[in-house]
């Protein structure tokens, strides 16, 4: 069993910033990009960036400019920085990637933002 583990996330005010990481294991990490989605309540899951293997990027629309994804290959982890909250940012942040096995998640992380 694949096992994504993700840290960040909280209640943050409009305006201010936010800083998810995700852990993977090390077989999965160096073959597979990695990308961040996110789930509002009542919405569907979208995607908000993805790093490949050689740290070319791309993000949604809504978050060009604001939004930094980066890897860590010492660590296995990537990290999504988020600036310029905006209250319609709130939703769970999953970290998602690909495998042998199919399609992996992380838990999730609740992202608050407070106007």
């Amino acid at each position: 069993q694949v096992q994504l583990v993700e840290s960040g996330g909280g209640v943050v005010q409009a305006g201010g910033s936010v800083r998810l990481s995700c852990g993977a294991p090390r077989s999965i990490f160096r073959i597979n990009l990695m990308a961040y989605y996110r789930q509002a309540p009542g919405q569907q899951r979208e995607l908000v960036a993805i790093i490949g293997i050689s740290g070319n990027t791309d993000y949604a629309d809504s978050m060009k400019g604001r939004s930094y994804i980066s890897r860590d290959n010492a660590k296995n982890t990537i990290n999504l920085q988020i600036n310029n909250l905006k209250p319609e940012d709130t939703a769970v942040y999953y970290c998602e990637t690909h495998g042998a096995g199919g399609t992996y998640w992380g838990q999730g992380t609740q992202v608050t933002v407070s106007s």
